[in-house]
């Protein structure tokens, strides 16, 4: 009898991993997110950044290589334990290196300090891209030059566990050879400071996952800024306007910031893109942080709100229990859902100077299950109690989400 009801109990729990199985069948392409705590846009079946990044660094046999646009840790918080998972790697001989902004080391040195330390771990600076008005804004790391993790969540304790982010883990070895490739050319410029002309890939260079017989999946991987990708990739602004080109039935994108508006030019790339896809009755939907509420973002958000086709919502974390955290509680994902197989998922914010002076990185991806996957992300934020219309005739004064004196 015993056995009968341990039958019948773990009933559920195959019928749940088949069930995850069945949409999303990749063992070697992972979807990863980090859920702001006290809110309700966990997916349950889609694991947590901190978990990825540990089974990852622990898992390191030779090699670590981190580009980050910062590192910022605090004592017993999330991120700490990938502080300790990195420098145990260093112990037992695995040669790490990282590389983060110039500015951002300024502004955040202690723990980057606190790795430059130990054997096996060298840091340097990259400050190339700050002379045009840019920074090395990427977000990834390669393990073993084997498997590499890539997103919008910086190396943040805030990251993990207060601020949402959406990231993928992708083992193919070739794709790793290539954001090695890009690495290789950052640590090299961090040292030389200067940039190194290249071009991009004229046409996708297509690398395809291993999975189920019945599934294809197919990615490539873009870059910015302009003029600064190695020659495997491709140029990451054009590559998601000819997504959203493509587009018949829904685009479906989720940042932190957009706006056409910038100091160095105007910038209506994107803009009309969005414009293109909503005059064609293509279903656009434009999720923002509600940090885009200042008078260089808010006008154009209003604009695109007035056109069939389109809507835009700006989302609202609410302020965690334990007190207020600075530059936390907020939507930070970049990701993009095209119709039913294509999506994106990058570092990039929507401006000009991500893809025209900084230093960014994506993925494009051709599979039903992961834009199916990451349409129920899109639109459990968008559906949820956090996420709200932007109103025309409303005078709306910009968020204060930094360090209170």
């Amino acid at each position: 009898m015993k056995r009968i009801k341990t039958a019948i109990c773990l009933i559920p729990v195959v019928l749940l991993a088949a069930s995850l199985f069945a949409q999303f069948p990749y063992r070697d392409f992972e979807i990863v997110e980090s859920i702001p705590l006290e809110t309700t846009l966990d997916n349950p079946e889609i694991r947590n950044t901190a978990e990825v990044w540990l089974a990852m660094i622990n898992g390191a046999r030779q090699t670590i290589d981190i580009e980050q646009f910062y590192i910022s840790n605090q004592k017993d918080a999330a991120l700490e334990p990938v502080i300790r998972a990195i420098e145990i790697a260093a112990d037992r001989n695995v040669t790490i290196r990282i590389i983060a902004d110039s500015r951002m080391a300024g502004t955040y040195p202690e723990t980057l300090e606190r790795l430059d330390r130990r054997d096996n771990i060298t840091v340097r600076k990259l400050a190339v891209f700050n002379a045009n008005g840019g920074v090395q804004h990427s977000k990834f790391f390669i393990v073993d030059r084997e498997q590499v993790f890539l997103g919008s969540p910086n190396f943040d304790w805030r990251a993990l566990n207060h601020i949402h982010e959406i990231g993928v883990r992708i083992r193919q070895r070739e794709y790793a050879e290539q954001m090695t490739r890009l690495f290789e050319l950052d640590w090299k410029q961090s040292v030389n400071k200067r940039l190194f002309p290249m071009k991009p890939a004229q046409e996708a260079q297509w690398l395809e996952m291993p999975a189920e017989p019945e599934y294809a999946l197919r990615f490539f991987a873009t870059a910015s800024p302009f003029g600064n990708i190695p020659p495997s990739f491709r140029d990451d602004l054009p590559s998601i306007i000819n997504l959203i080109d493509q587009a018949e039935k829904r685009v479906y994108v989720q940042l932190l910031s957009y706006s056409p508006s910038s100091r160095q030019a105007w910038f209506d790339d994107l803009d009309n893109a969005l414009r293109r896809a909503a005059q064609r009755s293509v279903d656009v939907r434009l999720l923002c942080s509600d940090w885009c509420q200042h008078r260089y973002e808010i006008p154009y958000l209003k604009q695109l709100v007035a056109l069939d086709s389109l809507a835009v919502k700006l989302s609202t974390i609410p302020e965690y229990s334990g007190g207020y955290i600075p530059f936390a509680r907020v939507e930070h994902c970049k990701m993009m859902i095209v119709d039913d197989r294509l999506s994106w998922i990058g570092s990039s914010n929507w401006k000009r100077d991500y893809f025209y002076a900084s230093r960014n990185v994506a993925v494009i991806v051709q599979d039903q299950p992961v834009n199916a996957a990451l349409a129920r992300i899109f639109l459990k934020s968008w559906n949820s109690p956090y996420a709200w219309r932007i109103d025309p005739k409303k005078e709306y004064n910009p968020k204060f989400y930094g360090e209170k004196d």
